[in-house]
């Protein structure tokens, strides 16, 4: 595939980001590729910025900045299957994979065809209120969806069920429902297990929950779960990704399923997942 534009998400905060930035978009210049980024970014520094619906229809994505750049990057690009490069700037992450010394030899490559992608699988996200008969919020999740509490510490009930059928009532601070690539994030630190970043599943963790034999779940990625808040007093949130909070009311029901669309992940050749796991999970040291 020919590539005549890429677009740039990149986290303003880190000054290296923005400096790799310039430095990238007066390479692509020189090649009549045009650069994109976004509107904050492009302004600060003087140069092309798009709206988020003509970055999500460039040709390639690179993201440079940690992992919640990149759920960010994916929520920008929607469901459109552009090929994502992600570049860290700060410690290795599970997304986004390219240290900064590989940057210009890995684009290059990028650049030549000579790159792999791996789809990764998004979760559709619903948000009901008033008996079902209204949709509050549609979205999309690369990582996960979380039901947690708010600022007073109070367990909530959160009636489960998968495919209609009863799976129990957590009594918990919130549960997770997240994807293969979402379980070495907040998943994790609940004691969720690792998946696989590629495998076809879902799950569903409790976070903290009262009762201990509730554990963690694993179901196969073509179910539909559904949550629904019993509890009348407590406060709690849905949380998309990190990238989005909507309060919650008593009653409220949040429906996940698969999604159709897929993140598209250019792998880092020099890498793969369990180096990834040895590092940041520093196993192996005593």
């Amino acid at each position: 595939m020919s590539i005549g534009s890429v677009s740039f998400i990149v986290n303003p905060a880190r000054a290296e980001a923005l400096s790799l930035l310039s430095e990238l978009t007066s390479m692509l210049v020189g090649r009549g590729i045009k650069p994109l980024c976004e509107e904050h970014v492009g302004r600060a520094l003087g140069l092309a910025w798009a709206q988020p619906a003509e970055l999500a229809s460039a040709d390639l994505c690179v993201v440079m900045g940690g992992d919640g750049t990149l759920l960010h990057a994916a929520y920008t690009l929607g469901g459109r299957p552009v090929p994502v490069l992600g570049v860290n700037l700060g410690s290795l992450g599970f997304l986004t994979e390219v240290p900064r010394p590989d940057v210009h030899s890995m684009l290059e490559r990028v650049l030549a065809g000579d790159y792999q992608v791996e789809p990764r699988m998004k979760l559709r996200v619903h948000l009901h209120r008033n008996h079902d008969t209204e949709k509050v919020h549609d979205a999309e999740v690369l990582n996960d969806a979380v039901i947690a509490k708010g600022a007073l510490a109070r367990i909530a009930d959160l009636s489960c069920s998968i495919d209609g059928l009863k799976v129990t009532t957590y009594k918990a601070d919130g549960v997770i429902v997240s994807t293969p690539t979402g379980s070495t994030g907040y998943s994790l630190s609940a004691n969720g297990p690792i998946v696989y970043p590629t495998m076809n599943a879902v799950i569903v963790t409790p976070i903290c929950p009262h009762t201990l034999t509730q554990r963690p779940i694993v179901v196969p990625d073509d179910r539909e779960i559904s949550l629904r808040l019993l509890s009348e007093t407590a406060e709690m949130y849905l949380t998309l990704d990190g990238q989005t909070g909507l309060p919650m009311l008593p009653g409220d029901r949040v429906q996940i399923k698969q999604s159709k669309n897929r993140l598209m992940l250019i792998k880092n050749p020099g890498l793969d997942f369990f180096s990834i796991l040895r590092t940041k999970l520093r196993w192996g040291e005593r």
